[in-house]
Order: C-alpha cells, then structure tokens, then sequence
C-alpha cells in the first residue's frame, strides 16, 4: 500500500439547488478569510468559507445533515432539535443574502419541547426526511433510538407525520448512527454501533452462525469497555422506504460512524480503533473498510478481537492510525478534479483531519493510496456532504464543543459533476462481477449454488475466496457435507472446513480434525498455512472435545511446524498448543520470548509516519511518545497466550515467564494496557503451586500496580492558599497568561489535584476517565475550566454512571464494569475503580444513566493562582514540555 504524505487540506460546504439557479452572478467574490478559516490547512486551489456556528447562537452541537428535494440542508443538534438551512449560493454577497436557519418544530410540540432530533443520521429520500434517533427516552425528547419516518402530508412545507420505521435497543456514542441511499435508489442503508442489540433481521446476508471464535484467552478490558458485547459487533443493514424488509448486510465492526458508495457501486466503511488497547497484539487501527454482502471484519470484545489474516473475515483496504471515524463519503458527485471525485473522504473527529482514500480497482477489491485532504487544530469533524451544488460541506462539534458549518469547493467551482463513470475494466472487472454473482447466492438455497461456488473455494482472490464460502454456508449442510470431507484438494479442502465448523454439529469433530491433519503443511503457502491453521481452530471451538487418539494426533502435528521463522504462525501455533494442553509448548514459546521482535505486518498505519509525526506536533508529539515505549507486541501474545498453560513448567520457566511481567509494566500502551498484563498475570499465577506463589506474585511485579494502574510516586502538594474557584474567576486569571509556565509544576499539580487517579496524559496516569492528552486540541481554557467547575455540565455516555432503582425503594450509582447471569458488577469509586460492588438483577426494576458526573467538584480548590496557571498550560500542552506555554513571553 502506497501512502502520500501530503499534510495540506481543504474544507468544504454546498449551497441549495434552488437558490444557485434562482441567483446569477458573474463575477466571483474575492474568498473572505478568518480565524476560523485561516486555521485550515487546504490543497492547493481548494477554498473554505465559514457559513455558521450553531453554538454561537445557542443552536447546539452539529452532528448530522443532508439535502433535500430543494437543496436545503437540514441537520441535527446532537442533543437537541432539527434546523433547515438555506446557505447563500458560492460567490454571493452574503451582506446582500444571508444564511437562514429554521428549527423545525414536529408534531404537537413547542419551541422549548423537541418534537424530533437527537440525530445522529438524516437522509432525505423518497419525499421524505428519515431520521437516525440516537436517544433513550426522556421527559424531554419522549422519542427513543430508532428510526423514523417524517413526511409532509398537506403540502405546507412541515413535517407533520413522524412513523417508527425500527426502534433499536441502543443509545449513545456506540449507537445508531448514519443513513445512506443506496446506489440504485430503491434502499436505505444504516450503521449501528457495537452497543446496538441487532434486531430480527428477515435476511442475513452474512449467515447468523456468529460465535467469538477465538482461542486466545479472553480478557475483558480491565476498564469495563464492551464487557457484555460480543459477536457480531456494529453492523450495517439495508432495509427499504417503508421500512418492511430488513436485510443484516455486514457486521464485526467496532464502532463505525457511517458507510458510503463509490461510483462502482461497492459499500465502504470507516470503523473506529480502541484505543485503550494501543500497544497491545490486538489492537487494530482506525481503518477503511470494503465492505461486500454477507462480509465478516473481526471484532470481539477484549483481547478476542480476530487477526486481519483469518479468512472468515475480511482485512482492511487502508488503516489510518488512532483517531475517531465520524463520516465518510465519495466525492464522486463533487465539482473537484476526477482524482478526488473517484476518492473516499474520510473524517475523523479526534485529530481534525480529513483524509483523501484513492481507491485503486485490485481484484474483487481495492487497493489504496491516501492523503491529508484538509486539517486544522481544534476541528472536531463530525458529518458532512457533497451539496447540490458540488462543494463539501462539514460541521464541526459533538459532545457540546463548539460547533461550526463550512464549506469547501475547488477553483470557481466550475468544474463539471455530472454522474461519474465506473473505470473499472480488464481482470478488476471480471473479478468483481464473479464476485457478485457469487454475493447472489447469499440471499438463500439456490440449485447452483455449490456447483458455482465450490471450486472458487481456491481462487487466488481473497474476496471471491470469501465470497464462494459464505455463498455454501448459505445452502443446506445435507447437501455439501459429505463434499467438504471427502475433498482431496488441501486449498478446498481448508475453506469448505471452515464453513463446515460454522455449520456442523459435535458428531463431526474426528472426521473434520482427521481430514485436516493428511495435509502437507509445508505444500502450503504461508497465507494458505494461516487459512488452515484458523480450519483447525475453528473445529476445535466449535465442534467440541476431541478424542484422545486425535488429540496426540494433533499435539504432533502442530508441534511438528512449531516454531515458525514468521510471527503470524508462532501467534496461531502457541494458542492452539496451549489451548490443546500440550506438554512442550511452555519451553518452546519462552525460547522465543526474549527474542521476539515485531514486524509491520498488515496493520501499517497512515498515522505511524514521521512526516505526519512532525507535520502535526499536537498529535504527533503524542503518537511519538507512545511509539517510543511501545510494548513488544509479539512478546505479550506470548505471554498472555502462556497465561493458560498448565502443563510443562519448571522453576526455572516460571522464573524466566513471570519476571517478564516486571519490565512489560515499564511499557506504555493504552489506558487498558496495565489492566490487560496484570489480568494475565493473574490469570497465570492461578497455576503456581501455593508455596510459590508468594514469590511469583513479587517477581512478576506486584509492588509496580494497583487497582490495575501503575504506582504513582510520591504527590507534592499545593502551597495554596487555595479558593472555591468559580468560572469566571479562573477564566480571568488564566486568560492570555500561559506563557513562560513551570512544566514541572503543572504536571505535579495534575497529581496532587487527583486528576491523575482518573486521567491520564501521555500515557500516565489513571483510565476512569478520559484521556486528556489531546484537551488542548479541542478545548479553550475556558472549556477546561468549566468542566473542571462543573463536571455535571457534559458527561460522555462512554464515562457515565448508571442509576440503578431498587425493589425496596433504594437507588444505587456506579460506573457498570461488567455482569454474570444473576449479577451486575459497578465501580462506586473512581480512585479505586477495580473496587466492585454486585447487584442482584432479580432486584433491578429500572436503570438510566446518570446526570451527575462521577468527576467531584472542586478539585482545584487547593491550587492558588500561579498553581492554577502551571495546571492549566499542563493540561493544554498535553504533557508536551516542548509546547508554547512553556517558552518566555517574546518581548
């Protein structure tokens, strides 16, 4: 994959279809320029205007758009109303016409009472508006996530019909989210969140046999994320203008924000990374996804998470890097050169940047090239468009932040958009359209399904392997069984076993395993060596235990190709061995332990490169600091993979395995990070004999943690005298006097305030919150300062607590960390959140999350000014000694 490093961008906006031909002018206006637009960094020839700020006139957050049938543009407040938008056309005065914002007041509401909004999805399509209600319901917006249907029943222009197409169990930053139109006009496609219980589907393109799948030891994320989420994850569905038919199309994404088509008419997707996990060897990447019927991409909730090498899911066509996906969308309908017409434009949220996907035709896929099309500092993109007219319009915002509406076209915007051609052509061509034929035979039993499919099990392309796989599993076992065992091709014989575990039944456990175990493994090419050891895995979890003979059968087998010259194949062969209880798989994964190096592989992000390290200081600092500790990524699959093993220690090995423990806690990953190795090596001490177990637990590091984050070292306290400090106050004691301030300081008063319990920087400190190494990128100081004052004011529904009402009347508060079949677990504390208190669910009537924020108030009520400075420019710098807020005051 080929990556161009170009840090410059461009924004964009569009402007109704109406007004454009209702207005003439001839000359364009000379581009008026602002804070707000002087902080973009834009392509060469492209232009932004700034259009709105929705905050500014106390409209709310902007989080969602589309256009209608008159080229008005209708968006959503992320908490609040719907408002249609008449922007001036490009290159009006716009003293002479101005922007027009309408709240649409719907159904028997007021002003003061939303009758619908709290969208994160709207699309106007079949003269109607459909709205992606993100939402549980409250005496405030009555409406709950789903979604619904608006019409205009007596022509006056409001929306007076409001129909529940589909409501969803699922709210928040992990719930319903974008709506598409599909490429024929006939459906609307929609990405929910992995916190979104999938609804009963009338098909499922990609079969419902979903399991975890994996033999890695599961480890939930020790900071409670998604602990009772597991397969398939988010998903896309289709379903049709009234909503009747309902289609699952794709799942096993983390938490992708929105989907779009390109002109060839193929489904794209931009899923989020977890990055709590960075550092560890399953973490994966923000990342462009192709997303083809019946596709599979592999998330399961903690370290379950599927390697992009398994064939029962697809990999990425580009992984961006650490960041939050908001949208994505083809610039094929944009008056932009043809280069970034056939482009994916992808937002993300966290960093500010939108990037340019170039999409290369590769087989029944695509390869990738990217850039930065357009970036900025504290620009938390959210959604946007390709107008009527052909420019690019964003907003900016969620989560309450400043909110802003831009727009960005190319030149004159005179470019031509009319509907953009399909290039594809030649072997690309002929790929994809087997591809899809194949994609038929997802929709349910057809005659010539196996015959098709069966020998495309050993086509070169990944994809149409895939696809032919899914298209069988989609046929009657009875009726291709026998056809998977007998198979002599080991190509064949590998992906029809696959789908075989997906489908059989525990009686076929000998059969299937003895059928894998007459191939040649060294006859294998090494993607095929994977396809095959993933066949064993999946039989292995799926069809139950084996018997004895089969069992030192296979211990044989695998212990004959272990260990492998390559990384991917030690990772598989470790677990299978471990998980099988082999004797001699202790001894030979610690040889390879303090060896271990890790490779690129196929997770090689945009995001790793120096240039963008030294293009985007804020970020980049970070990222660079991160990958400087980063830990081993082979050595911890090693080590988590022998946190099971039982068979096969010595004193020496343990000795040897658990001090390895102490130097990964000097490793800096992710806010889960320390949480993950303690949990493993918890695990791992559960094996050691009781008389030793004193001296393993100290080896292995048990001083460094608690409550699964490193130790602090002693906290300096404030020399005060502090203040109850009120908002304006602070404000004006921190305004415009962040020069020359003490890092040292700053960062000792992030400690003694107990911020750094909770929050983290850098990498350091606690993960009950959120990471605020990146505040300074999207907060003013006034920002900071408020919600440090008022914690109440904004509460991220991923650091919420929940209300639990009891059947005596009672209530109880705390953070869900995770749940058994009778039990919920809650942290009550946040400076000691491994603390849990169980609840009974027999005595649960009602939960909703909570309003007030387990941050307390106060915190900086000990600091005296000049305390309060240092701690504001710390948080600011994100812990960068080398930031502006530290260097002298220029005289």
């Amino acid at each position: 994959m080929t990556i161009k490093r170009n840090m410059s961008a461009g924004l964009l906006v569009f402007f109704s279809a109406f007004i454009i031909f209702a207005l003439s002018f001839t000359t364009f206006k000379t581009v008026i320029t602002g804070p707000k637009v002087d902080k973009l960094k834009l392509l060469a020839d492209f232009k932004a205007e700034h259009l709105y700020s929705p905050s500014e006139h106390k409209n709310g957050s902007w989080v969602a758009m589309t256009f209608d049938d008159k080229g008005r543009m209708i968006a959503s407040d992320q908490n609040g109303f719907l408002y249609r938008i008449v922007i001036p056309p490009i290159g009006a005065d716009t003293n002479a016409v101005k922007i027009k914002i309408e709240k649409l007041i719907i159904g028997d509401t007021t002003v003061s009472k939303i009758g619908m909004g709290y969208a994160h999805g709207l699309l106007y399509a079949f003269n109607s508006l459909y709205v992606m209600v993100n939402h549980k319901s409250d005496d405030k917006f009555k409406q709950g996530s789903g979604l619904y249907r608006l019409e205009d029943t007596n022509g006056d222009d409001q929306y007076d019909k409001v129909t529940l197409l589909k409501a969803f169990n699922g709210e928040g930053e992990h719930g319903p989210h974008s709506l598409v139109l599909s490429p024929d006009g006939k459906s609307i496609y929609m990405i929910l969140g992995n916190y979104t219980d999938m609804p009963p589907m009338d098909k499922y393109l990609l079969p419902r046999t979903w399991k975890e799948d994996n033999a890695f030891p599961l480890i939930k994320d020790p900071n409670g994320h998604a602990t009772d989420r597991y397969a398939p994850g988010a998903f896309v569905a289709r379903t049709n203008e009234t909503g009747i038919e309902w289609d699952l199309i794709t799942a096993g994404y983390r938490n992708p924000f929105d989907l779009t088509f390109n002109e060839d008419g193929e489904l794209f997707v931009y899923d989020g990374d977890m990055e709590w996990d960075f550092g560890t060897p399953w973490y994966r990447p923000t990342r462009i996804l192709h997303a083809p019927s019946g596709s599979e991409f592999g998330w399961r909730t903690g370290t379950g998470t599927w390697s992009p090498d398994y064939p029962d899911n697809l990999p990425a066509i580009l992984n961006i890097g650490p960041g939050s996906p908001t949208n994505l969308i083809s610039g094929k309908d944009a008056r932009f050169p043809e280069k970034y017409r056939r482009s994916l434009l992808a937002f993300d949220w966290t960093f500010g940047i939108i990037y340019a996907v170039h999409l290369i035709p590769d087989g029944a896929s695509y390869k990738t090239t990217a850039e930065e099309f357009l970036s900025g500092q504290a620009l938390p993109l959210t959604d946007g468009k390709i107008g009527p007219d052909g420019a690019l319009y964003f907003l900016t915002g969620g989560r309450s932040l400043e909110s802003d509406l831009y727009r960005v076209y190319y030149g004159d915007n005179s470019l031509p958009n009319d509907s953009l051609v399909s290039k594809l052509s030649g072997a690309a061509l002929q790929a994809q359209k087997l591809r899809r034929e194949l994609e038929e035979f997802h929709k349910g039993p057809n005659p010539k399904a196996i015959e098709t499919a069966w020998p495309n099990l050993k086509n070169k392309d990944r994809n149409i392997r895939y696809a032919a796989r899914i298209a069988i599993e989609h046929q009657p076992l009875i009726a291709w069984q026998g056809k998977a065992l007998s198979e002599t091709d080991p190509i064949i014989l590998t992906q029809a076993i696959i789908a075989l575990a997906r489908n059989a039944d525990k009686a076929m456990n000998s059969k299937m395993l003895n059928a894998l175990i007459k191939v040649k493994f060294s006859g294998l090419n090494e993607a095929q060596q994977i396809d095959f050891l993933r066949a064993m895995e999946l039989t292995l979890l799926r069809t139950g235990q084996q018997l004895p003979a089969d069992k030192i059968k296979l211990k044989s087998y695998l212990n004959a190709q272990y260990p492998s010259k390559r990384n991917d194949l030690n990772r598989m062969l470790s677990k299978l061995l471990v998980y099988l209880g082999d004797e001699r798989v202790v001894a030979k994964t610690l040889s390879l332990l303090d060896v271990a190096t890790d490779g690129t592989g196929n997770q090689e992000a945009l995001a790793n490169s120096t240039d963008l390290i030294l293009k985007n200081p804020q970020y980049g600092m970070d990222l660079a600091k991160m990958l400087s500790k980063t830990p081993p990524s082979q050595q911890t699959y090693y080590a988590v993979a022998l946190s099971e093993a039982r068979q096969g220690w010595t004193p020496a090995l343990r000795e040897k395995y658990f001090k390895w423990f102490y130097k990964a806690f000097s490793y800096k990953g992710g806010n889960s990070y320390i949480g993950y190795i303690n949990a493993a090596r918890k695990t791992a001490l559960g094996n050691v004999p009781k008389e030793q177990f004193a001296h393993f637990d100290k080896v292995s590091g048990n001083d460094l943690v608690d409550n699964n984050q490193l130790k602090f070292a002693d906290i300096v306290q404030p020399k005060g005298p502090g203040k109850e400090w009120k908002l304006d106050e602070a404000v004006a004691v921190v305004k415009d006097s962040l020069l020359n301030r003490n890092f040292a300081n700053g960062k000792m008063m992030f400690a003694a305030t107990m911020c750094r319990s909770c929050h983290s920087i850098g990498a350091e400190g606690g993960s009950v919150g959120p990471d605020l190494t990146h505040l300074g990128t999207r907060f003013s100081e006034k920002d900071i300062l408020e919600a440090i004052i008022n914690p109440n004011k904004v509460i991220s529904d991923q650091y919420a607590a929940t209300s639990y009402y009891l059947r005596d009347g009672s209530s109880i508060l705390g953070r869900f960390k995770s749940e058994t079949k009778d039990k919920i677990f809650i942290s009550q504390n946040p400076f000691s959140p491994q603390t849990l208190r169980s609840i009974s669910k027999k005595d649960v009537i009602v939960t909703s999350v909570s309003k007030l924020s387990i941050m307390m108030p106060g915190m900086i009520n000990s600091l005296n000014k000049e305390e309060l400075k240092d701690l504001i420019a710390y948080l600011v710098s994100g812990g960068n000694k080398e930031n502006k807020v530290f260097k002298p005051a220029v005289k």
